[in-house]
């Protein structure tokens, strides 16, 4: 899984903050990803704080973007870094599907001992378990090749379904709340139905509200971007899930 690292005692007792990055540049989005993300964190003893990307599109739909907003992560991690509250980052999630930099910038700051981690590392960590089939269900096809070779990239590739998109373009879904969850729910049932998959992943991470809303209202099992990544986050720094602090 690449180069996460796992850590417990003082040095990780002293360190409590979680940055949530989002590749975009669309703070709304940080806010509502950093809140899901809050939620999982909080009362195992993390802070969380989101980082908006300085520069690059409102939504990352297309491969150029998204290895263009890798450089635009390590940047906003980087500044934290070096402020004054640096010193109590634990981890980073990076809050792009495709996970732009995150291994790249695991590799720079694992002489700092922070961990990194990605919604779509997380995502494939969380649907594959067991040996399960999984798909994926998303608004941007435009990234579908780039989504399959990460799934590859994890070894993953023999339980992949495959992606299913909606019928409607993602800024054309971004704006409307309902057709989104309509035609993701439609791609989730083409995703198990069609092609066998046990496990969806909704995959993006502005469609973190729409997941949620799915994994409540849908038979399938949907596998959430945000919480995905956390729970990876917790189990690699060996964090019990049980716990409080």
């Amino acid at each position: 899984m690449g180069t996460d690292s796992g850590r417990t005692g003082s040095g990780l007792r002293a360190r409590r903050t979680v940055l949530l990055v989002n590749p975009n540049s669309n703070s709304r989005t940080t806010a509502m990803m950093a809140g899901l993300a809050e939620e999982s964190l909080a009362p195992l003893g993390f802070g969380v704080v989101g980082l908006t990307a300085a520069k690059g599109p409102a939504m990352i739909i297309d491969p150029e973007s998204l290895a263009a907003s890798a450089a635009h992560v390590r940047t906003a991690v980087l500044d934290y870094l070096a402020g004054p509250d640096g010193g109590t980052v634990a981890a980073v999630i990076v809050s792009a599907i495709g996970d732009p930099g995150r291994e790249a910038l695991a590799l720079e700051l694992t002489g700092q001992d922070i961990a990194v981690f990605g919604i779509g590392q997380g995502s494939i960590h969380q649907a594959s378990k067991g040996g399960r089939r999984f798909g994926m269900a998303t608004s941007t096809p435009l990234l579908a090749d780039s989504l399959a070779a990460l799934v590859g990239s994890h070894g993953k590739s023999e339980n992949f379904s495959g992606v299913r998109l909606t019928a409607s373009e993602p800024l054309v879904l971004a704006a409307d709340p309902e057709r989104q969850y309509r035609e993701l729910a439609a791609a989730v049932g083409d995703s198990t139905t069609l092609d066998g998959a046990e496990a969806v992943i909704i995959a993006g991470g502005p469609l973190s509200e729409t997941a949620r809303r799915l994994a409540r209202t849908t038979s399938a099992e949907i596998i959430q971007p945000i919480p995905g990544a956390c729970a990876l986050l917790l189990e690699q720094l060996g964090v019990p899930a049980d716990s409080v602090h």
